[in-house]
């Protein structure tokens, strides 16, 4: 249902409506003063209010009425949505708290809510909310002390009170916003639904969001693929942390789910996440401003070396590249500057540089194929006039073709400059630090943009192959057993059968038969423990390598079966001991209870907890995708070669990690899955170890799908 009857309604009806001092309703009743539609107060003890005509109920108003803002008491706000139904209400903002934050009381009052307001598709934002503003349309169903100002940013927060303190906050730095939205629990209207209404909304080119809980994942993440194409989406999500998450849940009464998924969701959507407020709207006002960079090279033109030290840290620290300039560039600024320049990136044209000088080094430096992009920073000093330079560059910004952003570095002085620069939208900033990582999520930005179209091609052919017969059968015979750790050899089999390489393994119940396996094999082979409750077979001495002869076969044997309980001993495995150097890596799956299947690659074997190089991903996978999931771990530089270490082989590793996605697909009964080490030489790329775990059976229907098809 579309949300234009609460963006832009023609007329409002406040529910609660007031004149008492310091209330709510008051606040509320004295903003909407300047809306240009019919505002009807409704309030059955009040014959007026603020001069308008009160009316007792919705029912006796007797027009339309497009949107209803709600200021009563909880208990009284499911019979209200029961009345705004009777009357033909499209769309409601309830400001009242009292709901699911407050415990299961309240979460059963908000659902008694929902169920009155869906019987004729009202759509309702909040409850617990500080309400909406749409600047250029003369809203302000809020109780904010003030309206914003109207501008191009759509500003979507889960916290009214940080509403304020940004509203306060961009009336003095003259930031300006198409609409200022607070969802407070969102118990109807979802980031998802907002995200597809602003990026329809002609007045909006970006939204900026602060997120304390994720919500419906589905429509948010599908949204955010249509969306973010076209438009930037930037949002800073709390949460990080476990104290934090702990936090923002007792605030919002939800939960805040998984960081480091909701990461990976976010970065194949398009949608650029920022750790702080500054950036949020920073990175807003960027990235509507200028064009992207191709690339990571940025380049530094300063009259002054310590500030180009600080973007240079700045830089390098995010991601970014300083441009490395070539012979012919080098050669045109020598001719230009005086000797004692810097000779390299950055630039530093002097203390006592002046307009022309500082102009042409930029002019020269933006001809550079090495430069995606550059940043200008000035110092005012005596011989340096930054009203001039600023004068000098601003009409030139528009020849580079590549993103310019500025630091005119200080107070009075800098002022006219930086108005100069910002009327020919170009950023300015406080500090060269800020405009270097403010570059980085340009470029970000880029990636995320590649990101996005690779991931809705992946989504277009994501057609889950059907699970083998081998495998369904696998699967029922644990099952059947009671259980739902797979043992060793029934997850290669599983691996097998979707066309991933495995080592050859075969069970040993007693002692002889593993000697018989091992001299089958041919020596060294390896032993490990054969166990239907323990998993981390390393952790507990279960695992024996190199073994060369049927005496270190029979004292491995004893080892493993001493070391745990014999009610966990089954047995042992055993398997060729894989000769030659390779890496060894880790390729997992999990469920995310919001976000459905998640998939981790990166640096694996037995430190794989200590070195923490992992990142994750969402299915489906594509080769394209493979090889920029592989590109986001430090392991990845090994795997080309180091050294001279032959690389290994890219496209087969590829290919593993798009066969291992395609399997979590097609069989959803996999909770996780993990292969440690896979691992990848020059040669091919094999699995050694493999780990499946099942959902229960009883729990397969609430297992979350995969974002194949929005």
């Amino acid at each position: 249902m579309s949300l234009a009857p609460i963006f832009s309604p023609r007329s409002i009806a406040v529910v609660g409506a007031s004149d008492r001092e310091g209330s709510v309703s008051r606040a509320v009743m004295g903003n909407l003063a300047a809306f240009p539609g019919q505002v009807f107060p409704v309030n059955p003890k009040r014959a007026e209010v603020l001069g308008r005509r009160c009316f007792p109920s919705l029912g006796a108003i007797g027009q339309p009425v497009d949107l209803a803002v709600i200021i009563t008491p909880a208990t009284t706000v499911p019979a209200l949505m029961a009345d705004c139904v009777a009357a033909g209400v499209k769309g409601a903002v309830i400001i009242s708290a009292g709901f699911k934050e407050t415990g299961a009381q309240g979460a059963e009052l908000e659902q008694q809510v929902l169920l009155a307001a869906r019987r004729n598709g009202l759509r309702i934002i909040g409850p617990n909310c500080l309400g909406v503003m749409v600047p250029h349309a003369g809203l302000n169903a809020t109780f904010a002390a003030q309206m914003a100002g109207a501008g191009t940013v759509a500003f979507l927060s889960q916290s009214g009170a940080l509403c304020t303190a940004i509203l306060d906050l961009s009336l003095r730095e003259n930031v300006g916003f198409s609409a200022f939205v607070s969802v407070g629990s969102m118990l109807d209207v979802g980031w998802g639904d907002l995200v597809r209404h602003f990026g329809d909304d002609p007045h909006t080119h970006s939204i900026v969001m602060y997120l304390e809980s994720v919500g419906d994942a589905q429509s948010f993440l599908c949204a955010a693929r249509e969306v973010a194409a076209k438009k930037p989406i930037v949002v800073i999500k709390v949460g990080r942390t476990a104290a934090a998450a702990r936090a923002a849940a007792s605030h919002t009464g939800a939960l805040t789910g998984s960081d480091a998924v909701l990461d990976a969701a976010l970065r194949q959507a398009g949608v650029l996440r920022v750790d702080t407020i500054e950036e949020l709207f920073d990175v807003a006002e960027v990235l509507s401003k200028q064009p992207l960079p191709r690339g990571p090279r940025l380049a530094i033109v300063t009259n002054a070396g310590g500030p180009g030290a600080l973007a240079v840290d700045a830089l390098v620290g995010r991601g970014g590249a300083v441009a490395e300039l070539d012979g012919a560039t080098l050669a045109k600024l020598d001719a230009l500057l005086p000797p004692h320049w810097s000779h390299g990136d950055p630039v530093d044209v002097l203390g006592d540089a002046d307009a022309e000088r500082f102009a042409c080094a930029l002019k020269i430096v933006s001809q550079d194929d090495s430069v995606d992009g550059l940043l200008a920073v000035l110092t005012p000093q005596a011989m340096t006039d930054p009203t001039a330079v600023a004068e000098k560059i601003a009409p030139l910004a528009a020849e580079f073709g590549k993103p310019l952003l500025c630091s005119w570095m200080g107070g009075h002085a800098v002022r006219d400059g930086r108005r100069i620069m910002n009327a020919a939208r170009i950023p300015t900033h406080d500090y060269p630090d800020e405009a270097a990582r403010a570059f980085v999520s340009m470029w970000e930005r880029r990636k995320r943009l590649e990101w996005l179209a690779e991931t809705m091609r992946a989504s277009a052919r994501c057609t889950p192959a059907a699970t083998s017969g081998g495998v369904d059968a696998i699967i029922a015979n644990a099952r059947a057993s009671g259980r739902t750790l797979l043992s060793e050899t029934e997850a290669k089999s599983v691996l097998k059968a979707s066309g991933i390489p495995v080592v050859e393994t075969f069970i040993a119940t007693s002692e002889d038969e593993a000697v018989a396996r091992a001299e089958q094999i041919g020596f060294p082979v390896v032993l490990k423990l054969h166990s239907a409750t323990i998993t981390h077979k390393s952790d507990v001495g279960g695992v024996k390598l190199n073994l060369h002869s049927a005496d270190a076969v029979r004292t491995a044997w004893r080892d493993i079966a001493a070391a745990v309980r014999p009610a966990d001993f089954a047995g042992v495995s055993v398997q060729k001991m894989i000769r030659g150097k390779g890496i060894e890596l880790i390729l997992g799956a999990t469920t995310d209870p919001q976000f459905g299947p998640v998939l981790l690659f990166g640096a694996g074997g037995t430190l794989v907890e200590v070195l923490q190089d992992r990142a994750l991903i969402l299915p489906p996978v594509t080769r394209e995708i493979a090889l920029r999931w592989i590109a986001e771990t430090k392991i990845h530089k090994a795997l080309r070669g180091v050294r001279g270490q032959r690389a290994v082989d890219m496209d087969a590793l590829a290919d593993v990690l798009e066969r291992f996605s395609a399997m979590v697909l097609a069989e959803r009964s996999i909770v996780e899955a993990d292969i440690n080490p896979l691992v990848a030489s020059p040669a091919g790329i094999v699995a050694l170890d493999a780990r499946i775990v099942l959902h229960d059976a009883r729990d397969a229907d609430a297992v979350p799908a995969a974002f194949c098809v929005c």
